[in-house]
């Protein structure tokens, strides 16, 4: 006898009047982040993975703990002008990026 298995269906963006929009922005699509943790600590690790850099090997780098950096990637320690400043020379970019 043939065992029954259920089959998913999938939600269709077409039936219910959703259009889907192509070419948004980063800030656009990550709206939900930013807002839960902040747009320095998004960029910090949008950043560092880009360039496939631990927590540990950044902090490691610029001389603090790597505790400190995922508390700045979640939003609960600002990063401020002076730490922006070593994140930008480790990572060879503009401070203001961080902040």
């Amino acid at each position: 006898m043939p065992a029954h298995t259920k089959t998913r269906h999938t939600k269709s963006t077409k039936s219910k009047g959703i259009k889907a929009k192509k070419n948004i922005s980063w800030r656009e699509a990550a709206k939900r982040d930013i807002r839960k943790h902040s747009e320095g600590g998004q960029m910090l690790r949008a950043t560092r993975f880009k360039v496939e850099v631990s927590q540990k090997l950044l902090a490691e780098s610029i001389g603090i703990s790597q505790h400190h950096i995922s508390e700045m990637e979640n939003g609960k320690r600002p990063i401020g002008k002076e730490m922006a400043k070593r994140f930008a020379a480790f990572f060879k970019m503009d401070y203001r990026l961080f902040l």
